[in-house]
């Protein structure tokens, strides 16, 4: 029988396919997260996604394979995780009371093919004061994730609106990758 494995570390990738019940393996890759600067924020999810999903798939080549990447962008400039509590704070600071944009990027690697796709959300900030932006950061909470900030945690309190997939700035496009995984043959319990 051919498995789903979720090529990510993420705790709320596999929060959101537990969410499904569904039946999955996960094997993270670690694999460089560096791109060309002049792809577009699309390109690149897609091809980290598919990065990350092509590695695990060479030591599970009977599966179906499924990768993901998420990236926030404002100004044209992609931001990706923060490296330490400056660059959170600088990151929040740019983000605050301005719309910023999250792509990610999925694909599904198969015996009989690969799939890319991307999904783009607009998020709006509230204006932050220097107090919601320094307890923020001392959370923690900013440090595994792109643009520094989780919209599914205390990062929820930051968020004004969104346009577009709420999931997809969790960091998977929930119903679109269900739909994809069913195109590409994988054994869904539903």
């Amino acid at each position: 029988m051919q498995n789903l494995i979720l090529a990510s570390s993420s705790p709320r990738r596999k929060e959101l396919l537990e969410n499904l019940h569904l039946s999955f393996a996960i094997s993270s890759s670690d694999v460089d997260e560096s791109f060309d600067p002049s792809l577009s924020p699309e390109e690149v999810v897609m091809e980290l996604a598919e990065r990350k999903a092509q590695v695990v798939f060479q030591k599970n080549q009977d599966s179906f394979v499924l990768g993901s990447d998420t990236v926030v962008v404002i100004d044209h400039q992609i931001l990706g995780k923060p490296a330490d509590e400056a660059e959170a704070i600088s990151m929040l600071k740019r983000l605050s009371g301005r719309k910023h944009e999250v792509f990610t990027g999925v694909a599904i690697v198969t015996p009989t093919g690969a799939k890319k796709f991307y999904e783009r959300t607009e998020v709006w900030f509230w204006e932050l004061t220097e107090d919601e932006i320094y307890a923020y950061v001392q959370s923690g909470e900013p440090f595994d994730k792109a643009g520094a900030y989780g919209i599914q945690q205390l990062g929820s309190m930051l968020v004004k609106k969104i346009n577009g997939d709420y999931f997809a700035v969790v960091g998977l496009p929930v119903a679109r990758t269900i739909r994809e995984l069913r195109k590409a043959g994988c054994p869904l319990p539903y």
